[in-house]
């Protein structure tokens, strides 16, 4: 199965409809609004409203950068394909499957790390993803904790029909419903991983993103169109994140301590949490991932996922519903509907110290 099959928009049973989904107007305007939720790799979008750091770059630029905290993932991803925000933090898959399924032209204006560890399989009187066989599994329905599970499913032989059920659990909800006796396992992440794993002495990992890794990209994403039109919102947002970046790879703990605490969690968790997370704090790392040869490789695992799991739906009226476009130009998929682009350019700039 290859990326030339359809991604169709009627399967995004995450509650956003292409025929709903209203990509912001192409214009050029000083007002922007970006949504983030919690993660070790994104409090740092946290960080940079509270510390003034996001004004001090929207100021140069003479814009007003907003960014706005979602304590459900899901619906800040949702929030942005409806075109509320400009941007939002989100994952490549689901990133795909989303906004750029949904009719949303994307693009990836800042690869900020991949998961390495701080995505897992967390279940309750079991030792091995073989004995889920049966049971049922909790986790964010069409999200990368679904990817994650059915990747380990593949390891043992099994696919999810093997199991009794697939729960959609908000991942606000996610650490009640593990303390129920009903729940047996979940799929989850970061800090939610850490809190389960810490007050329930009887769950097992069974399995974790550090064995596929690369895999899981955690991105901050944003509308192409509004980014064409606004090249001073990317260069605003880039030098923003990557002093903070910096200030992260120095160690400074007022930083560290402060999106800690945002994320409920002391300096020495969240720093277990990073150890976890492999973070591209200098921009010309995030440039190497998103040039990487491995990166075509990556995006079409997830694309056959989300068709092999019908996670964008089954019998698909046409083919090439959607392009995927990498840094150099070239496109899997449709390209004449190109949905999601890899764009280094105001990483580029950061590392080039131009912005």
């Amino acid at each position: 199965m290859t990326l030339t099959k359809q991604l169709s928009a009627s399967a995004l049973a995450l509650g956003v409809l292409a025929s709903t989904a209203a990509p912001l107007a192409a214009e050029e305007k000083t007002e922007f609004k970006l949504a983030w939720s919690i993660y070790v790799g994104w409090m740092p979008w946290g960080y940079l409203e509270d510390s003034g750091i996001m004004d001090k770059w929207a100021d140069k630029y003479g814009i007003d950068v907003e960014i706005v905290q979602f304590n459900d993932y899901v619906e800040s991803i949702n929030q942005y394909t409806a075109g509320a925000f400009d941007g939002v933090s989100a994952t490549n898959m689901d990133t795909l499957s989303i906004p750029s399924g949904g009719g949303v032209d994307t693009t990836a204006l800042i690869i900020g790390d991949y998961s390495n560890g701080n995505d897992a399989v967390i279940a309750k009187g079991v030792s091995s993803l073989a004995e889920l066989k049966g049971k049922p599994v909790n986790l964010v329905e069409l999200s990368v904790s679904h990817y994650l599970l059915a990747r380990g499913l593949d390891t043992v032989g099994l696919e999810e029909y093997d199991l009794s059920a697939v729960i959609n659990t908000s991942d606000a909800d996610m650490i009640a419903a593990y303390a129920t006796q009903d729940v047996e396992a979940v799929a989850t992440w970061n800090p939610l991983v850490s809190e389960i794993l810490t007050s329930n002495p009887e769950a097992v990992k069974l399995f974790d993103s550090s064995q596929i890794p690369g895999e899981i990209l955690d991105l901050m994403v944003v509308n192409t169109q509004t980014l064409a039109d606004n090249p001073k919102f990317g260069k605003a947002v880039a030098g923003a994140w990557y002093e903070v970046m910096a200030l992260m790879a120095a160690g400074d703990e007022t930083a560290l301590t402060a999106m800690a605490e945002a994320s409920g969690t002391d300096l020495a968790g969240y720093k277990a949490q990073m150890a976890a997370t492999e973070l591209f704090f200098a921009p010309a790392d995030a440039v190497a991932q998103a040039q990487s040869g491995k990166l075509p490789t990556t995006m079409t695992n997830v694309a056959e996922f989300l068709f092999d799991k019908g996670i964008l739906g089954a019998g698909a009226p046409s083919a090439d519903f959607v392009g995927i476009e990498y840094p150099d130009g070239s496109v899997a998929g449709n390209s004449d509907n190109v949905k999601f682009r890899f764009d280094t350019t105001y990483m580029q700039l950061a590392a080039d110290g131009a912005l």
